[in-house]
């Protein structure tokens, strides 16, 4: 027998994102002054008090294996949230720790697709949703979107394509990489298919506490019991509490396919790292939750700034997002232009040489199925996202009409 990688893992494509902020690591190592507006990590310190949660948990010996679907303290912190911010109710046994949101989500469609089965999904999305459904033997149908809709599909585009074979349907809200919200009245249309085909709802809530102009998050498992009973919630201790590197994500959903969950990461991973479990509960149920809307408060400063900085720049635009902290934006008047010779025929080329002419990293909207766009992230000090606005202004106002 040849020895050759799988061709399941040939087929899989790295993470656009990653990469992009490799390379902005790697120049600057050698010195280059980049502008990152590549990866979704919030610039901001983990709060103190999680810290020290870890410091606690360090001195009280909790470096042992825990359960595989995470500490029973941590799940039950996880439905007292739920309960408080959602206003959905769910049993400790309701739920399985990971190693990530990411890693939720992967589990997620490891338990629930078989070969062929399709999953919905609306793009721009990000990234990572539809390698992962590949991984797990599934088929990516996309929904596209536009930004007359605010990035969210029509009723019309998501019904025409469930099929026989539809075994979900993602929904991010806010999103990642357009910051949209989710409307309840489209929510309702999405379960109320849902429940009458049937499929999954794999509602990707990570970014629930970053929203802004007093919007409201509403999860889809909050209509009704029915499609409660067929969603997976997804979350994670990443973006609202600065915790990236921490790694604690959590899903709450129907109780036997968190079994399946469960046993799937008994084998995969064991347990998420205890001592992050110790500080992901303590940030739960810590009272004083202010550490998140100061975030909150500074990213909209940005936002607000970004949004305006853009929309002055010829050639260039954007849509102001209602959450998250990306902003896609709008290339498509440039396209077909020239910089010094070189077309710029896609928005990868445009990402490319943006970075290696003007050293400001953004990501090109192909790897989130929205050619014609690129999302920036406003995870970055105010001072230095205006820099990164100068440049590319800069960039832009070096193109030249292409004579074909």
């Amino acid at each position: 027998m040849a020895l050759t990688v799988s061709h399941r893992c040939q087929s899989i494509s790295p993470s656009p994102t990653l990469a992009i902020d490799a390379r902005a690591k790697e120049m600057r190592s050698r010195g280059v002054d980049v502008i990152g507006f590549g990866v979704g990590e919030p610039d901001f310190p983990t709060p103190q008090y999680i810290l020290d949660a870890a410091k606690e948990a360090l001195d009280k010996g909790m470096t042992r294996y825990t359960p595989a679907s995470g500490t029973y303290e941590l799940r039950k912190a996880i439905c007292d949230k739920l309960e408080r911010d959602n206003d959905l109710y769910y049993k400790p046994q309701d739920i399985v720790v990971s190693s990530g949101a990411k890693h939720s989500l992967y589990n997620v469609f490891q338990a629930i697709i078989d070969p062929g089965d399709e999953v919905l999904i609306p793009t721009p999305c990000w990234v990572s949703y539809p390698e992962m459904v590949r991984m797990a033997g599934g088929v990516p149908v996309f929904i596209p979107t536009d930004e007359s809709t605010n990035f969210i599909p029509h009723k019309r585009d998501i019904a025409s394509r469930v099929t026989r074979r539809t075994k979900a349907m993602i929904i991010t809200s806010p999103s990642n990489p357009n910051g949209s919200v989710w409307p309840r009245e489209k929510l309702q249309f999405v379960a109320d298919l849902a429940v009458s085909h049937p499929f999954y709802v794999v509602s990707d809530e990570i970014y629930e506490k970053l929203i802004y102009d007093g919007e409201k998050h509403f999860s889809i498992a909050n209509i009704g019991e029915t499609i409660k009973n067929q969603t997976f919630v997804v979350n994670g201790m990443s973006k609202a509490y600065a915790m990236t590197g921490w790694r604690i994500g959590y899903v709450a959903g129907p109780l036997q396919e968190i079994k399946a969950m469960a046993s799937f990461q008994s084998h995969a991973t064991s347990n998420a790292n205890s001592i992050a479990q110790y500080a992901a509960m303590k940030a739960l149920q810590n009272e004083d939750q202010s550490c998140i809307q100061a975030m909150v408060d500074e990213f909209q400063a940005r936002r607000d700034a970004m949004v305006e900085r853009i929309n002055q720049i010829p050639g260039l635009s954007c849509r102001k997002p209602q959450g998250a902290f990306y902003i896609m934006l709008n290339i498509k008047q440039i396209l077909g232009k020239s910089y010094h010779g070189r077309v710029i025929e896609t928005s990868k080329t445009f990402a490319e040489l943006l970075l290696a002419e003007q050293h400001v990293a953004v990501v090109p909207g192909s790897a989130f199925e929205a050619e014609g766009f690129c999302r920036l992230s406003y995870a970055v000090a105010k001072d230095l996202c205006m820099e990164g606005l100068n440049r590319i202004e800069q960039f832009v106002t070096e193109l030249t009409d292409t004579p074909w």
